[in-house]
């Protein structure tokens, strides 16, 4: 008897289940990334009722980063089908029932050089899988590939059919995925309302949850979540693997961002619909993986090769630089910042929001000074050009949107450098667009672009240059804690550069000053504000402030030395034959040890050192150190809480040798 219910109960197990679904193993596709670490598995599902659904899912060295989730595009087609005469799609999801048709695939093994980055040549190495797909498309009958557009005498196909290719990319770094539409012949746009893209986490994930672009950052397990989280979304995986998801090429979309839409799962959310034409390729949807998260920063270059080459042909004028902020608007002051930037090493001065009126209103007129504001354009750019300092000039979008055509000549023939674009709109398609427009438009005039407020970058610097820096951060115009700085960078940073506005000064500052020396090196951003709440009286003659003047804001190479998200981080970035290191810690003291092994043999090296020190007798308590190092050398630092540590290295020939023994014969006096 009990046998006999053993076999019943087995042969139970075996029926198939009421929704049962079954992969259908001739669409099961892979693709490793040229190391062998990455493996992508593609695949559709076959279901009771005849329906076809995509899925993938993605592993990192043999462990889990993705388990089975969806893709696809959500497209609400019906009213341009019904417009058309062409037949309305029925399926429920429009990802459903696509026929796999051909693939293709290829390699891709090449360098290129940025015309500025954080390093200079960049590896771009991946294998490509190109999965072809067609949706519809009836036999071709004398009614419905005869009809003639209304008024125009031609001929259109009339048949209800779509193709979709679905393009994978794997990368040592990362894999990447977007959905591409061939050019349409039956005269269908698509009217895409959402992504069906899913990524389903191991269970007991968390992630570095933050609501908006200068929001505040949480870590919560995702089933903790209060709404959508911003990308790029930085998490924690319960096999030890750190996980990003990021957007890249996002020039004519609606912008992306994560929401939980069952346990574990997140699926893209876009600010509103979109509506394109084909040929259209939509945003590459990124995945990142790193045993260590450190890892993640080093391999930050993904985002840039999923985009375009660069198309401005001579960018001799694209120059980057450090800028101080004229904050009181009188000629006074502006020539004071001049000054100011012409001795300590600067590029740039920035006149901020105001010089020509109220930002906010549409009837403020960006073509002149306001009444009220003593400054004289023509003679303040005149003086800075004379002492090798360029002018930038913030703008609004009000007045961008109504002016810029009549701007951009007017600021050229001013002789201005750059814009800072300020409050722009972001999220809808339109914006969008608008935005990467404006852009392209200051590269005919030759003008650099600093874009502040919530925009996120998606590597349009690679193909448009002359977009430096933007904000999209939570930077030291709100003072965050040292613990928000060190998750910066295995986060905000990973899609690109950021506007923090590194401060000094200013008492409201909740990090040591050796913090917001760090920072500089850090935090990569070609234009970098410095001083940004400071005067240049507030300068009396600090020491350490050398590490501001000799920094750099773009390098010849990068190396990621050591780091936590949250903890602490320690950069080093090479300029020339010199090297720039920044130690951050969060709200809590640390000891560190910082070896120097990226460092040349053999060539021995002078390294400035600036530390916290309570028993230095200046104001901002930060003291000056030089050692004579080489790539044996490690450095110890005992960081205090929410401090940090600044390191400048340049080669010592025979005089910097000499120079060192008599500071160091000064030092023991």
């Amino acid at each position: 008897m009990m046998r006999k219910c053993i076999f019943i109960l087995l042969l139970i197990a075996a029926l198939p289940k009421a929704g049962a679904q079954s992969i259908l193993e001739d669409t099961r596709k892979q693709l490793l990334s040229p190391d062998g670490h990455y493996l992508f598995t593609f695949y559709q599902k076959q279901f009771p009722d005849e329906r076809k659904q995509m899925y993938y899912t993605l592993s990192y060295k043999g462990k889990t980063v993705i388990e089975e989730s969806e893709l696809g595009l959500l497209i609400e087609n019906q009213l341009f089908e019904s417009a058309l005469a062409i037949p309305n799609d029925t399926s429920k999801l429009w990802g459903e029932n696509l026929s796999l048709t051909a693939v293709e695939d290829k390699t891709v093994d090449e360098t290129w050089r940025p015309v500025y980055g954080e390093r200079e040549e960049v590896k771009d190495h991946y294998n490509e899988l190109v999965l072809k797909f067609q949706k519809g498309g009836a036999p071709e009958t004398e009614g419905n590939s005869t009809a003639s557009a209304a008024g125009h005498g031609q001929a259109y196909d009339k048949r209800q059919y779509y193709y979709m290719n679905f393009i994978v990319r794997a990368y040592d770094e990362g894999v990447a995925f977007r959905y591409f539409f061939p050019e349409a012949t039956n005269g269908l746009f698509l009217h895409i309302v959402g992504e069906q893209t899913q990524f389903t986490l191991p269970e007991r994930t968390s992630a570095y949850y933050e609501r908006w672009a200068q929001g505040p950052y949480e870590l919560l397990s995702l089933n903790d979540w209060k709404d959508e989280s911003e990308r790029p979304l930085t998490m924690k995986l319960p096999n030890g693997l750190t996980v990003a998801l990021l957007e890249a090429d996002m020039v004519d979309y609606a912008r992306m961002k994560f929401r939980l839409v069952k346990e574990n799962t997140l699926q893209t959310s876009l600010y509103s619909s979109v509506d394109v034409i084909t040929p259209y390729a939509t945003p590459w949807r990124v995945i990142m993986s790193a045993e260590k998260a450190t890892e993640l920063i080093e391999n930050n270059n993904l985002v840039m090769n999923l985009n375009p080459e660069n198309e401005i042909k001579e960018t001799s004028w694209i120059n980057p630089g450090k800028v101080i902020r004229v904050t009181r608007l009188t000629q006074a002051d502006a020539i004071k910042c001049v000054d100011f930037a012409a001795e300590r090493g600067l590029q740039y001065i920035h006149l901020d929001s105001g010089w020509y009126g109220s930002e906010v209103l549409m009837s403020s007129d960006a073509t002149s000074v306001a009444d009220n504001r003593d400054l004289d354009m023509p003679k303040l750019i005149n003086y800075a050009t004379s002492k090798g300092i360029g002018v930038w000039v913030y703008v609004n979008q009000r007045a961008l949107v109504q002016q810029l055509d009549e701007l951009l000549p007017l600021y050229r023939k001013w002789g201005l450098k750059g814009i800072k674009f300020g409050f722009v709109q972001i999220g809808n398609q339109h914006w969008s667009t608008w935005l990467h427009d404006a852009i392209r438009k200051c590269a005919e005039y030759e003008i650099m672009v600093d874009i502040h407020d919530e925009y996120r970058p998606t590597g349009f610097s690679r193909t448009y240059p002359n977009l430096l820096t933007q904000e999209g951060i939570r930077g030291n115009e709100e003072f965050p804690d040292a613990t928000h700085n060190v998750i910066l960078p295995f986060t905000r940073f990973l899609s690109g550069a950021a506007d923090y506005t590194i401060c000094y000064y200013d008492k409201r500052l909740k990090t040591t000053h050796a913090h917001q020396l760090a920072m500089a090196a850090v935090y990569y951003s070609p234009l970098q504000f410095l001083y940004w709440y400071d005067q240049p009286s507030a300068y009396q003659g600090e020491p350490e402030i050398e590490f501001f003047d000799k920094v750099k804001t773009v390098w010849d190479d990068t190396k990621v030395l050591d780091g936590e998200v949250g903890e602490y981080v320690t950069i080093a970035r090479r300029s020339g034959e010199e090297w720039f290191v920044g130690s951050l810690t969060n709200n809590e003291e640390r000891k560190i040890s910082t070896s120097l092994s990226f460092l040349d043999n053999g060539k021995k090296y002078v390294a400035n050192l600036y530390t916290d020190d309570e028993t230095v007798q200046t104001r901002t308590n930060v003291r000056v150190t030089r050692v004579i190092v080489d790539s044996h050398t490690d450095l110890s630092f005992h960081l205090k809480a929410s401090g940090g540590c600044a390191i400048h290295l340049t080669p010592a020939g025979k005089e910097e040798l000499k120079r060192y023994k008599r500071y160091r014969k000064n030092q023991l006096l």
